[in-house]
């Protein structure tokens, strides 16, 4: 399946196991969809705005739930979060990750987020360049309702909009109207969040300025940025920011950094390097920094670093230090 280079949309793996947990079997969305079936296996599942929407729809059409939008950004995946909302919590407000938020490509270039800031409302929308059409309901539910939970999540506090509008019709649905906590207009010429700028500048408790340091970067950086990298370091770069979604695949860094798989592989061997050792080496960096902040548990840390356990992780890390995560982390602690 060819995606134009412009108009592509990653589908997360998280979305296809968060559907199925709804009862949403993904191979019976895509069939709907006219997508092939299979589709959810890939991990660079890249499609059009057209091709995105009519996932959207389908699923629609078989969850038969209105508010499943709104469950879906209520309960996202607890141990495998995006890499682009990681980075996110880390920011030191609202405001600021937002605005990374705004500016990650790793998700692809089929939509853009506009903020329109003016007489203390701070409007939020979301442009779709290559839409024919209006965005699905539950996608856009969904979208705007996750915008929402991150502030709410990351300043520890109930931020309640000004308001809240939706191209489409009122779902009557109890779930908008307890998740938004705000007036809903529907029918309205876009979608917009609209915030108080008050609440859009509230810290986040959780700033860390270091890991947002090395998270952010591999989510807006641009190809002439990359330019200027070793391989290697472009390599560990996608691989940081991709690590919470699991092992990462040679074939979905390749596609990250825009060139075949074989070619990256040659482009590694040149370096003296190989794939396992960059990964490694990007687990070990990001895991000393992680292990280093008070604030992030063992556990946590071996969700971020993209282990199923934490005992997969210490195994790991033993080989690595000869020690303990916990044996470590109260060694720094002491520094």
């Amino acid at each position: 399946m060819t995606v134009p280079a412009a108009d592509r949309c990653l589908t997360p793996q998280g979305f296809w196991r968060a559907i199925e947990r709804r009862g949403v079997a993904p191979a019976q969305v895509l069939r709907r969809a006219g997508l092939p079936a299979s589709l959810h296996r890939n991990e660079a599942g890249y499609v059009t705005t057209a091709q995105l929407f009519a996932i959207w729809k389908a699923v629609a059409a078989l969850a038969g739930d209105p508010a499943l939008g709104i469950a879906l950004a209520e309960a996202p995946e607890p141990d495998r979060p995006k890499p682009a909302l990681i980075a996110a919590f880390y920011a030191a407000t609202y405001r600021d990750a937002l605005t990374l938020l705004a500016g990650t490509r790793k998700y692809g270039s089929c939509f853009q987020l506009r903020f329109d800031e003016q007489d203390g409302q701070f409007a939020i929308a979301k442009d779709w360049p290559f839409a024919t059409e209006p965005e699905p309901a539950l996608s856009a539910d969904a979208g705007f309702a996750a915008l929402l939970a991150l502030g709410r999540k990351g300043t520890g506090q109930r931020i309640t909009p000004i308001r809240m509008e939706f191209q489409h019709t009122d779902p009557k649905s109890d779930a908008h109207r307890a998740f938004f906590d705000c007036p809903i207009l529907y029918g309205r010429p876009r979608n917009r969040l609209i915030l108080r700028v008050a609440d859009v500048d509230l810290g986040f408790p959780g700033h860390n300025p270091e890991l947002f340091g090395i998270l952010a970067p591999a989510l807006t950086q641009t190809p002439r940025i990359f330019d200027a990298m070793s391989i290697g370091e472009r390599v560990k770069d996608a691989l940081r920011s991709g690590l919470a979604e699991g092992r990462p695949a040679i074939g979905r860094v390749a596609q990250a950094l825009a060139m075949s798989e074989r070619t990256l592989q040659r482009r590694i061997a040149e370096e003296g390097t190989s794939f396992r050792a960059l990964l490694l080496e990007a687990r070990q960096e990001l895991g000393h920094r992680l292990l280093a902040d008070p604030a992030i548990g063992i556990d946590r840390a071996a969700a971020l670093l993209g282990y199923r356990n934490t005992s997969a992780f210490h195994r790991a890390f033993r080989e690595w230090e000869g020690i303990t995560p916990g044996a470590w982390k109260m060694g720094t602690r002491r520094t």
